[in-house]
């Protein structure tokens, strides 16, 4: 067995950019609505507010995840990051309950907008920053697989995407005079925010059932473990699982009675070295078997990609 820990401390400044840009575009969007009295601008500002306590718990997630592993977390503390992008999507769905709520009052009693140029001006501005940091905070979040890092950006891109929808509805009002094109846009935008938050949950709560690796990294794995079934060698009960950032794997190698143990050791270490080249940052573990033992083949039952 290998086990590669990578500091991770590093991806807590990718939650503090966040933080800063959710304090900077709460400012913008409030200061966009007192000028329009929009509800739709409001429903943004209100998302903003999610995006800020998101990335605070983004930031104490990803704190958590980099401790070293210990005695009571041996694997390490890196499913903390689950915690992070599931609170992250509960707090999306929130943040859609509250649009909806604000937006009712002002379906049943149309109000007028005000000064519609300047703030849709300062609310275009906030959402240009959210765009950056999301684009950024999604491309760290890939690279070094950070569910936390990923689950943040979707967030601030859904809020991009909220503010496109409010700036349209903004406009057409103020182009057809139709005042309830203003909450009608932020129900429509209510309903974006509410699929994203439950495919944010979904994937968290997949992860925290140490769901298997995927497909493709299934493929990979095995073809890696294919290339040494020779000479005799099989294997059988590979299992597989994902952990935030780390992955994990386990398998038996089974191999002629007539090798030594020593023997078998060099193969079994020469596999773990190709698997981690192959993926790196995982962790291997793999238990020797003789062939001609009956023993050895009562668990096959468990090479199954979905344990």
């Amino acid at each position: 067995m290998t086990n590669q820990v990578t500091d991770r401390r590093f991806l807590t400044r990718f939650a503090w950019l966040s933080i800063g840009a959710a304090i900077l575009t709460i400012g913008l969007k409030t200061v966009a609505y007192f000028l329009t009295g929009s509800v739709g601008l409001l429903s943004d500002a209100l998302e903003s507010l999610v995006n800020l306590a998101g990335a605070f718990m983004a930031l104490a997630m990803l704190t958590i995840a980099a401790r070293p592993a210990d005695e009571e977390h041996a694997y390490g503390h890196s499913k903390a990051e689950y915690f992070s992008s599931g609170a992250e999507g509960a707090l999306i769905l929130i943040a859609a309950v509250s649009i909806i709520l604000t937006a009712i009052p002002r379906l049943i009693e149309p109000q007028p907008l005000e000064q519609v140029g300047l703030g849709m001006g300062v609310s275009v501005l906030a959402s240009v920053i959210n765009l950056v940091v999301a684009l950024f905070l999604l491309r760290a979040g890939k690279k070094h697989s950070s569910i936390t890092l990923q689950a943040n950006a979707q967030h601030l891109l859904t809020d991009v995407w909220t503010s496109v929808g409010v700036l349209v509805g903004v406009g057409l009002v103020a182009l057809t005079g139709w005042q309830r094109l203003d909450p009608i846009v932020a129900f429509i935008v209510a309903g974006n925010i509410i699929w994203h938050g439950f495919h944010i949950v979904r994937d968290s709560v997949l992860g925290l059932m140490d769901t298997a690796l995927s497909a493709n990294e299934l493929e990979i794995l095995k073809n890696t473990i294919d290339l040494h079934m020779k000479n005799g060698v099989e294997y059988h009960a590979l299992r597989t699982r994902q952990s935030g950032s780390r992955k994990f794997a386990s398998m038996h190698i089974l191999v002629p009675d007539t090798w030594t143990v020593l023997h078998g050791h060099y193969l079994l270490e020469k596999i773990e070295a190709d698997i981690r080249r192959a993926l790196p940052g995982i962790t291997v573990f793999t238990h020797l078997e003789p062939l001609g033992d009956p023993a050895s083949w009562e668990d096959t039952t468990l090479d199954r990609e979905d344990v």
